[in-house]
């Protein structure tokens, strides 16, 4: 049962529009998954559908096929993600070679769509206040094969503060009483109140702010939440505006969106096969040049360079990283980060142990080939039993990428008659 406070507003919302938005969420919902174009081409799937309109690599999928159990899944071939969801990344437009800021990315659908879209190149700040959510962002990154995202878990405003003006992008999906959600989420309906409804909007404005203060002149920001509540919405846009005369709404063509004031965009699942959701594209005024800043990190240790000789990696522009044992190739373009809680600086390349060098499991699901690999069908049990942490057959010495249909999924070490299974533990399955 929906909250009566909450139909006597969407009938006020909606006028004649109502009954068909009610008719709606009694309907099952549609579900979809998002290609990773990190990883090449998408493979040919028999449970994919129909395209998302708005979304390149969007489609929608056969609930029945449950596609988070294929090693697809695990070897990040595809993000599985609300195709109402993908619309605010689209209105972001992130290009390779910025720097983009997702200040709420837990747990990390659109920041792996951002991801996408920049191919690699400039920097990705991906960050989120609850420590449990920013460790799951974390490993999202690390299974979509992300090299240039720079995971945080900190208070927007500290970030704000650190970094003014640093950005190219912001995207800000705040927070919300989740009505978009109420079809996919039961807690999203018993944990409606006016009064949740009323906290977001200034817990919003909050993030707001601090998003304002970190983009640089000329700079695109999207606000968005998966709400219908005007004041998380309009009314949260517009008191932005009053509070900020620097920015002002900047018109973009989406044409499968419903177009309102201020740069506002909606979605309303009864007119298309998706959830609810709202955004909003801001510009800040001026244009303020973008300031280069590039370093050249630490000298990468001789064990590294072996390895890297021998398996034929090439790292792409960036630099080395050491937290403690852990090497990792981050962003030339990574700000200073003393003072903020780091998860991930960038793609971990291993550990090293004196002279020892061992490959970390994101380096294989960064990695689309290297000189030593085994590749096995998505479907065959030698796949099964690499993820449930079995050895394998092979007359493979030393260190081997383990792949699924030509997909990077972890690692194994041969000794020329057993693949020792580097498969992580953690994500190993049982049975």
């Amino acid at each position: 049962m929906l909250p009566q406070a909450f139909l006597d507003r969407m009938e006020k919302q909606l006028g004649e529009e109502f009954p068909a938005f009610l008719a709606s969420l009694e309907r099952p919902r549609a579900v979809a998954l998002r290609f990773n174009p990190l990883k090449g081409a998408q493979p040919a799937l028999s449970f994919v559908g129909d395209p998302v309109p708005w979304e390149p690599m969007g489609y929608y999928y056969d609930p029945e096929a449950r596609p988070g159990l294929h090693p697809y899944h695990e070897a990040g071939v595809y993000y599985l993600q609300e195709a109402s969801a993908m619309a605010p990344v689209q209105l972001l437009d992130p290009q390779p070679g910025e720097r983009v800021c997702d200040l709420c990315a837990a747990p990390g659908g659109k920041t792996t769509q951002i991801a996408g879209r920049m191919a690699g190149e400039g920097l990705l700040l991906c960050n989120e206040i609850n420590p449990k959510r920013a460790r799951i962002l974390s490993r999202n990154i690390e299974r979509m094969g992300v090299a240039n995202a720079l995971v945080t878990n900190e208070h927007p405003g500290k970030l704000a503060q650190q970094l003014p003006e640093y950005f190219d992008r912001v995207l800000i999906d705040a927070p919300c009483s989740g009505e978009g959600m109420f079809r996919k989420e039961e807690a999203a309906v018993t944990d409606w109140s006016q009064e949740t409804v009323e906290m977001c909007a200034r817990r919003q404005a909050e993030i707001l702010d601090s998003g304002a203060q970190l983009l640089r002149e000329g700079g695109r920001l999207v606000y968005s939440t998966c709400t219908f509540a005007p004041e998380e919405d309009e009314m949260a846009v517009a008191d932005f505006l009053s509070r900020h005369p620097e920015f002002e709404p900047e018109t973009v063509v989406a044409p499968w969106f419903e177009a309102g004031e201020n740069g506002a965009f909606r979605m309303w699942p009864h007119k298309l096969l998706g959830e609810g959701h709202f955004a909003a594209v801001l510009r800040k005024k001026g244009e303020k040049p973008k300031e280069i800043h590039k370093t050249s990190g630490e000298k990468l240790p001789k064990c590294w360079q072996e390895f890297a000789k021998q398996m034929d990696i090439t790292l792409p522009e960036g630099q080395a990283i050491s937290f403690g044992e852990n090497l990792f190739w981050a962003s030339a373009e990574l700000p200073p980060l003393r003072g903020l809680k780091v998860l991930r600086p960038g793609l971990e390349l291993g550990t090293v142990k004196k002279d020892r060098f061992e490959p970390a499991h994101a380096l294989a699901l960064w990695l689309k080939s290297c000189a030593n690999q085994a590749d096995f069908a998505p479907h065959s049990d030698k796949i099964a039993a690499y993820m449930h942490g079995d050895v394998l057959p092979t007359q493979i010495k030393g260190w081997c990428l383990v792949t699924v249909g030509g997909f990077s999924l972890g690692w194994g070490k041969g000794d020329g008659r057993i693949l020792k299974n580097h498969y992580p533990k953690g994500l190993r399955r049982m049975g």
